[in-house]
């Protein structure tokens, strides 16, 4: 599964029913360019649509609720995005994780209730400047993944990503020896917990990736793949992370 770079957009509060023929142009180059594989979450308003004409990469969502159903408010279970046309969702994204205070455990219940729904899920781990500085950052990141797992982890439906939250959308970019370190020690952490399928569970790297660094970024061992934020609003700023990952 570790073949092809997974390059996946998170436009998080970001676009308008006018932005969907940004997703038709990722589309696009996506159907003339198989050795890449991408998805785009964009915001739940636009799943439906985005999902119904975009079928050379994958829709996904943000976020989901861990319950399949229930007094909610404003939550969607993974039956509703699935109907939606979502094939998967984001999990525990930094942005997530404090500013709804959501756990470890909620993340592993949501990512339990996407493998309930036959749904895939990218499950988001990271560590904030404060820990990074003090020089604890892989130990944090490494035990927060072992916290964040679903029983029943697995390549076939489950993807890491390692976002820096004091990298994102900042235009900072940790050196590469440590992106490749953190990256290492979350393969090995995996090992410790899931055996030999660790080895083909992808694990991508977000945060400031744009064109000018994916390469090099992407070259790295163990970067399977980007999650990407703001860069993926547009093709014109999408397309050559793609291409940087043919």
């Amino acid at each position: 599964m570790r073949e092809k770079k997974y390059i996946v957009g998170n436009w998080k509060m970001n676009g308008l029913a006018s932005d969907l023929m940004q997703i038709g142009e990722i589309n696009a180059f996506c159907r003339r360019h198989a050795t890449v594989e991408s998805a785009v979450c964009p915001p739940a308003t636009l799943i439906a649509r985005a999902a119904q004409v975009n079928t050379d990469i994958a829709i996904g969502a943000q976020d989901v609720h861990h319950e399949a159903s229930g007094a909610h408010t404003g939550c969607m279970s993974a039956a509703m995005i699935k109907e939606a046309g979502a094939r998967f969702s984001i999990i525990g994204h930094s942005e997530r994780r404090a500013d709804q205070h959501e756990t470890n455990d909620m993340v592993a219940a949501k990512a339990a209730a996407l493998k309930a729904a036959d749904m895939g899920a990218i499950l988001c781990v990271g560590e904030t400047l404060e820990t990074r500085d003090a020089g604890d950052a892989i130990d944090f990141v490494a035990a927060q993944l072992l916290a964040s797992l679903p029983n029943g982890a697995s390549s076939d439906w489950l993807t890491i990503a390692y976002e820096p939250v004091w990298a994102i959308g900042t235009g900072r970019v940790p050196e590469n020896s440590d992106i490749a370190d953190m990256h290492a020690a979350l393969r090995a952490a995996l090992a410790s917990k899931i055996g030999a399928n660790s080895e083909n569970m992808r694990i991508l790297y977000g945060g400031s990736v744009n064109g000018g660094n994916a390469a090099e970024i992407l070259s790295l061992d163990n970067v399977d793949g980007a999650l990407v934020g703001g860069a993926s609003l547009t093709a014109e700023k999408f397309l050559p992370i793609l291409q940087a990952a043919l």
